[in-house]
């Protein structure tokens, strides 16, 4: 027992010394003097990170990290292996670190992809603390508020009625390409949608239910689908622009329409062409959201052929628009993970605006309207329904043909 007492009393004593040299606590105390400059600090660490660094880091704040950027070694010389003063050598293993932190360094790896160059990416970490955390939560608000409003809606409301007994006499209403079309969109984007939100979900949600195991084998195959049915969303998203930007185009009857909040108001439905200014808006979401997500999902599925925000950042930078909310220069020179990282937020966040907008569009054509799903479901429409709902097209449709009976 004295013998081990007596050890660590002299190794305290003989580390007192050594700790001396890297711990100065008059340097650690000492007060930074008032409008003494910002370098004083720095200094006061021998060029290490300041508490403050840490802190403002901490406090998710922007920090000047040029001392360490700008510290990789470069500017040492290099001796040969075979040099006396080898052993004081180049750049250090810090320096190299941090040449590999801020992407510097000249290195060589087997891979020789497009992303073999960027070892450490730390714009990563910002990516998943917003994947993980934000983005649920606000996803989550957004869809559950959404249904929650709808489900209340139709509470106080219930079915939209017609004001007068259906005719019995039918009116085209939609070709049966046009409803191809229509239902190749819905059916892709649904099973989209049920695969984007397992994988945006799962580890939240899935996981603690069914296990990891579980959630590895759904989340493979959820993957494929979702890579596979993206062509068919696209290829459809194109028919129906195809077929009804024609009818799409804002006049002014989509004024007075959205002005009776499209017959809440004022009693009775006003006037409307094909598509009322409701249907307008539905239509653009879709195509804008829609085209936007498409192309976000392509640069996903081609992450070093299509590259979307260096390029759109520049741009923005050209026109000065980041000063305009008081914000700093967009990144331009993005790593191919950093591109992929910000391609999979945009893809995402989009994708449950636009969920909760269909949220509403079926909520019409299903449980909200009498008679509104026959448009595609059917192709038909009753007359009566015609001239409540779009009186202006109804008109012209029995200038040209005559309302039929169904047998």
């Amino acid at each position: 027992m004295l013998r081990a007492l007596t050890a660590l009393l002299l190794t305290i004593g003989l580390s007192g010394p050594a700790l001396a040299q890297y711990v100065d606590p008059d340097v650690l105390q000492a007060p930074v003097a008032e409008g003494a400059s910002e370098a004083a600090p720095r200094a006061s660490t021998g060029g290490a990170t300041t508490l403050e660094d840490i802190l403002a880091r901490q406090n998710g704040e922007v920090v000047d990290d040029s001392y360490r950027s700008e510290n990789l070694g470069q500017d040492k010389p290099v001796y040969p292996t075979d040099s006396p003063l080898f052993t004081r050598g180049g750049p250090s293993d810090a320096d190299l670190w941090r040449a590999m932190r801020y992407d510097e360094a000249d290195i060589r790896t087997q891979n020789n992809g497009p992303a073999s160059h960027t070892l450490i990416q730390d714009g990563g970490m910002s990516w998943l603390e917003f994947r993980s955390g934000p983005l649920l939560f606000w996803g989550a608000i957004g869809l559950g508020g959404t249904l929650a409003v709808l489900a209340l809606f139709y509470l106080i409301r219930g079915k939209v009625k017609l004001d007068h007994a259906p005719q019995g006499r039918y009116i085209e209403r939609f070709k049966a390409i046009e409803r191809f079309a229509h239902w190749l969109l819905a059916a892709s984007f649904i099973t989209l949608g049920i695969t984007g939100l397992l994988s945006l979900f799962g580890r939240k949600v899935f996981i603690p239910i069914f296990g990891h195991d579980a959630f590895a084998a759904v989340a493979g195959v959820t993957k494929w689908v979702h890579d596979n049915i993206s062509w068919a969303f696209i290829i459809a998203l194109v028919m129906i622009f195809v077929f009804w930007v024609a009818h799409n185009l804002p006049d002014r009857t989509d004024i007075k329409w959205i002005l009776r909040g499209g017959g809440m108001f004022g009693g009775g439905h006003p006037p409307a062409k094909k598509f009322n200014a409701g249907q307008k808006l539905i239509f653009w979401s879709v195509i804008i959201f829609g085209t936007s997500i498409s192309v976000s999902g392509l640069s996903m599925l081609f992450p070093f052929q299509i590259n979307l925000f260096g390029h759109t950042f520049g741009l923005l930078n050209d026109i000065g628009a980041p000063g305009w909310f008081g914000q700093g220069p967009l990144p331009v020179n993005l790593a191919p993970q950093e591109e992929m990282q910000l391609a999979q937020l945009w893809h995402a966040i989009l994708a449950l605006v636009l969920t909760a907008i269909i949220f509403g569009h079926i909520y019409i054509g299903t449980l909200g309207m009498e008679g509104a799903f026959d448009a595609m479901g059917k192709g038909e429409v009753d007359v009566e329904w015609a001239r409540e709902h779009h009186s202006i097209w109804a008109a012209e449709v029995e200038a040209e043909t005559t309302p039929r009976r169904k047998v």
